[in-house]
């Protein structure tokens, strides 16, 4: 029972995380490691401020509400 119920929480948290947009900047991370290890990966308050800029600049790229 108990791993079904794991199971449930562990699904559930991953479905908020893709909704809320909370897993983008884990698997740009992931990206930028992958492709150049090298690399200075932005922290997540400046990868937040790059993607905020990008998207007010062509609002095609994704949803803003506000």
């Amino acid at each position: 029972m108990r791993s079904v119920l794991v199971r449930v929480v562990e699904g559930v948290r991953w479905y908020v995380r893709e909704l809320t947009g909370e897993s983008t900047y884990d698997r740009y991370v992931a990206h930028v490691r992958a492709h150049d290890p090298d690399a200075r990966v932005p922290s997540r308050r400046e990868f937040e401020r790059l993607r905020t800029d990008r998207q007010d600049a062509d609002p095609r790229q994704g949803f803003r509400c506000c």
